[in-house]
């Protein structure tokens, strides 16, 4: 808001309005959050129609055209998928316009994942900056700052596409005047916060253009296009004009630059350059038309990424760890809300609950999830009160959801409103423990999911029962949080998008749900632990035997027990400390990470408690400073699950869950788990770009600041492997994660830090985050062949744990009524096999035509359909979560029948396949095709296979993408 007020209104008001008064003028847009909001709040009628008019002369242009300008390092691909989609459907319902160009020249390192999203949106070329400094010298001495890429090793060169790398000037004008010791080019100067000067005096304002300095300027902007023509291969230079916060007045911008390229056009012969203004579209299209032979580059990344030899920016992969994990949640609910609603609109038409207001519920949080994913969002480098209200975005958006939800419960029970049905999401709180309540709990995948789901009570006798009154196992223990409240953990078997209810009741006497019983050990002393004399004692389930030392309190090794491999297997918190004194050296912000050293570790006693009992037992560590602390800054809380006969627990017997307690933290500590094995890792470590790909990872030696340099994302998955065996992390957040030792992994949960470099107090961009954060990591242990069947399910199942919904029951009801019976087998349920994600199942609303010459047409007329939200549409994308050759089972093409895949949501009369985002039929989609040595004939790339008789084969790593009609009832 406050950015709209100072700038942005301003930029699309005065920009349309000199766009209007010289046909040679031209500009590029990104991001539609801002767009949107003056197109809303501020625009006119004349200058909508004026929009209208420039989009279609193509002298404005909207290039990548989400909600946002997305991060790439700490971003999951559904995220990204959602905010691109979320600008797409605005652009395309109100202008028919659909961007074929980025512009990711923001993000601090470049995602692989990002290109092949990029071509399967349609795009013909992407154009990033921030990769490596000295990556980027090398490649612009070589003029390879343009290539082919082939974002994915299964996909390859069918979603491949041509990409630019800004040169060392970046995206920004370079400003250097020789004649003046104010910057150039910038002449409306710079934008101040929070209001606009009153006089319209903007600080460093450029010298304006008068025949005193227009040679001296035409001189300067020469020289720099004539350097920068020599780092590419054609004499087409991209002359980026623009900044940060620029064309506020558009009219001093435009009013200057006309005589510029009025005088050096006039004198081309003598410059040896022509200049005009330019779009994205324009200048791809100068260089495609060159038909030159183009060198490919194949899966690699480019992470992570260092401006100068101190200046690694892998810090930001851990900021602001809170907000990082809100935002997975929130993205999480919001996935299970579009199904749950998806379903309730299809299988109960004359349903109570107000379908206009629930799609406004669910855009809220569609609106918060996609605002997060900012590069100066997720990330978490921005000022405390913008991550503030990201915050309340989100948190604003999920309650939203949670009430549909619950309200939808409500119509389809018929229940009558006497427990005020809430739902609380992922919270252990659950409003009223002492009468008897039911939990309506839903499973969001398209699976058959055996899990535990935990929720807080206050008495440990109790019973818990299914909709047939059937006793269900469930455990029960003290809680970890408080003395007075109990957890109840209960094993619930629920098949694809289906829900199922459970009454929970104290009991007199009897006991239905097992005891967690606890044993506390004494604390250790870790700086006089006796390294000969040691007492373990195992902890074990089918698949895993965990042993304790008690002379230390800390694991020692684990046992896989099919293959009976036995890992040594050490965990310990250390932090790096770190500068915040720019007189003293590198600093570490919320950008950065530059350590002293190496890390130190953290506590010289531990704590020990094991709460056992017949479905799960709990091991709960405590690290203390020293023997005699009161308090602890960290905690572990590692749980094995035991699964009863008749469960499928294939999934919770191979998970060791593993929850922190990490803070608060001093300043200028930067808080690791280092995990220690035997297994000789070489040092290689495995993680993944945005929960889609895996990227090998292998240790490199710098002659600065090697530690931080090997630190990377990890978004949902990284592992560690030798010739047998591998050890996987799953993780519902992103973090900071490194190998520094052959055989360890470490994971960054936490950093605490201030700074005084001038640019970050002058942001309010210190990092003094004294919170206590929880995050929640899934380890599996075991041969290659074990882990690559489960790790890809196991990390959506820790994604998209189920949402748990609580209500009162009223006393004279014991069991259900009769016609909600949904027993685990029920016709309703949506199920896809293991190695296929149904990655998006919604009601998207737009009322755009799917025909495209129609949808020009009604837009041209004016006739776009006004009035209510289209419900008939249905979104459905699936995506292949294995690579080719990655297993041999898992890795086959899939065969799906739409029709039998959704015929519990009713009969499906017609199936659309699209582009990523929805916006084109993929019949018609051309993209270009550079020409490369390994593809010497330019011609366009068509799309897969149509489907034929509802029947798609969905081949490894692909998203298909399809719009799905069913028969009205």
């Amino acid at each position: 808001q406050e950015s709209m007020h100072a700038y942005a209104a301003n930029v699309y008001t005065t920009v349309i309005e000199e766009l209007m008064r010289g046909k040679q003028r031209k500009f590029i847009a990104v991001e539609q959050e801002f767009f949107r909001l003056w197109w809303d709040m501020v625009a006119t009628d004349t200058q909508k129609q004026q929009v209208h008019q420039l989009l279609q002369e193509g002298r404005l242009e909207f290039v990548i055209g989400g909600q946002v300008m997305h991060d790439e390092a700490v971003t999951l691909i559904d995220d990204q998928i959602l905010q691109l989609t979320e600008g797409h459907g605005f652009l395309y319902e109100t202008f028919g316009f659909r961007p074929q160009f980025s512009w990711h020249v923001d993000p601090f390192g470049a995602s692989a994942t990002t290109p092949t999203l990029f071509a399967l949106a349609g795009f013909n070329a992407h154009l990033i900056s921030r990769i490596d400094y000295d990556l980027k010298a090398d490649m612009q001495k070589n003029k390879k700052l343009q290539f082919v890429w082939q974002g994915s090793p299964s996909l390859s060169e069918r979603q491949e596409i041509f990409t630019h790398v800004m040169d060392q000037y970046s995206y920004c004008t370079p400003s250097q005047l020789p004649f003046s010791n104010r910057s150039g080019f910038f002449w409306n100067g710079f934008a101040t916060f929070p209001d606009p000067p009153r006089d319209g005096v903007y600080p460093n304002m450029s010298l304006p253009v008068t025949d005193a300095n227009l040679h001296l300027y035409a001189q300067t902007m020469v020289a720099n296009i004539k350097e920068r023509a020599a780092w590419f291969r054609t004499g087409d230079v991209l002359w980026p004009w623009g900044c940060d916060k620029q064309f506020f007045n558009a009219s001093v911008q435009y009013s200057n630059m006309d005589l510029l390229v009025d005088y050096i056009n006039k004198h081309s012969a003598e410059f040896g350059v022509t200049v005009q203004y330019a779009t994205v579209s324009d200048y791809f299209q100068a260089l495609y038309s060159r038909n030159l032979t183009w060198e490919t580059r194949d899966s690699q990344d480019f992470l992570p990424y260092s401006t100068e030899p101190f200046q690694a920016w892998t810090g930001f992969y851990t900021s602001r760890s809170t907000l990082k994990g809100i935002a997975r949640r929130a993205s999480s609910l919001l996935y299970a809300g579009e199904s749950f609603f998806t379903q309730y609109v299809r299988k109960h038409p004359e349903g109570s609950v107000c379908k206009c207001k629930a799609l406004k519920q669910l855009q809220s949080l569609r609106w918060a999830v996609s605002e997060v994913q900012h590069h100066d969002g997720i990330t978490g480098t921005e000022s405390p009160k913008v991550k503030d209200m990201y915050m309340n975005n989100l948190m604003y958006g999920m309650l939203n959801v949670k009430k549909l939800m619950a309200s939808i419960i409500f119509d389809i029970n018929n229940a009558k409103k006497n427990g005020e049905l809430y739902s609380s999401v992922y919270t252990k709180d659950s409003g009223k423990p002492d009468v008897d309540q039911y939990v309506v709990v839903y499973n969001p995948l398209a699976w058959n999911v055996t899990t535990f789901v935990t929720i807080s009570v206050s008495n440990e006798a109790i019973g818990v029962y299914d909709e047939l009154g059937r006793s269900v196992p469930a455990q029960v223990q003290s809680s970890v949080e408080s003395q007075s409240t109990y957890d109840l953990y209960i094993l619930v078997a629920i098949s694809g998008l289906s829900y199922r209810k459970y009454s929970i009741k104290p009991l007199d006497g009897e006991q239905s749900a097992f005891v967690g019983r606890s044993i506390k050990y004494k604390r250790r002393d870790l700086t006089r632990a006796d390294q000969q004399r040691r007492q373990l004692f195992p902890v074990v389930n089918n698949c895993y035997q965990i042993v304790f030392d008690q002379n230390t309190n800390l694991m020692h090794s684990i046992t896989e027990r099919e293959t009976n491999q036995t890992v040594q297997f050490t965990q310990e918190f250390l932090e790096y400390h770190v500068n915040g004194d720019t007189m003293k050296g590198p600093i570490s912000d919320n950008y950065l990470f530059a350590p002293n050293a190496s890390a130190v570790p953290v506590s010289k006693a531990v704590g020990l408690e094991v709460m056992s009992g017949s479905l799960m037992t709990e091991i709960r560590q405590y690290f203390y400073s020293n023997v005699t602390s009161q308090d602890y800054i960290y905690a572990v809380y590692t749980r094995l699950y035991s699964v009863p006969e008749g469960y499928d627990g294939k999934l919770l017997c191979h998970r060791i869950e593993q929850e922190y307690s990490v803070g608060p933290l001093e300043l200028n500590r930067e808080a690791v788990l280092r995990t220690s094995t035997n297994l000789n890792t070489r040092q290689l470590l495995y993680t993944d770009n945005n929960g889609y790909q895996m990227q090998k990872r292998p240790f490199k030696a710098y002659v600065n600041n090697t530690v931080a340099r090997n630190y990377y994302p990890m978004v949902q998955t990284a592992y560690i492997e030798d010739d047998t065996t591998r050890l996987m992390l799953l993780a519902e957040r992103a973090h900071g994660v490194s190998s520094q030792g052959n055989g360890q992994v470490e994971v960054m949960l936490h950093r605490r830090l201030w700074n005084n470099l001038q640019w970050n107090l002058n942001n309010n961009l210190t990092l003094n985050d004294s919170s206590v954060v929880r995050p929640v990591i899934w380890l599996i242990l075991g041969t290659k062949a074990v882990t690559d069947t489960l790790y890809r399910t196991s990390g959506l199942a820790l994604e998209h744990r189920p949402v748990v919904m609580f209500g009162a029951l009223s006393g004279d009801k014991p069991k259900l009524p009769g016609r909600l019976q949904q027993n685990p087998v029920h016709d309703s349920s949506v199920t896809v096999p293991p190695n296929l994600h149904l990655q998006t199942l919604s009601i998207p609303g737009w009322k755009y035509s799917s025909n495209h010459a129609e949808q020009v047409r009604s837009i041209r007329v004016g006739k776009q359909k006004q009035g209510d939200a289209d419900f008939s549409r249905v979104l459905l994308r699936i995506r292949h979560l294995y690579e080719v050759g990655e297993d041999p089972v898992l890795s086959q093409p899939v065969l799906v029948d739409l029709k039998s895949l959704l015929k519990g949501l009713g009969s499906v009369t017609a199936v659309e396949e699209r582009s990523l985002t929805g916006t084109w039929d993929v019949n018609t989609l051309e993209r270009w095709k550079w020409k490369t040595a390994q593809y010497p004939g330019k011609r366009f790339f068509n799309s897969t296979e149509a489907s034929e008789d509802y029947e798609v084969t969905v081949h490894p790593k692909e998203i298909r993408t399809f719009f799905v009609y069913f028969q009205v009832q």
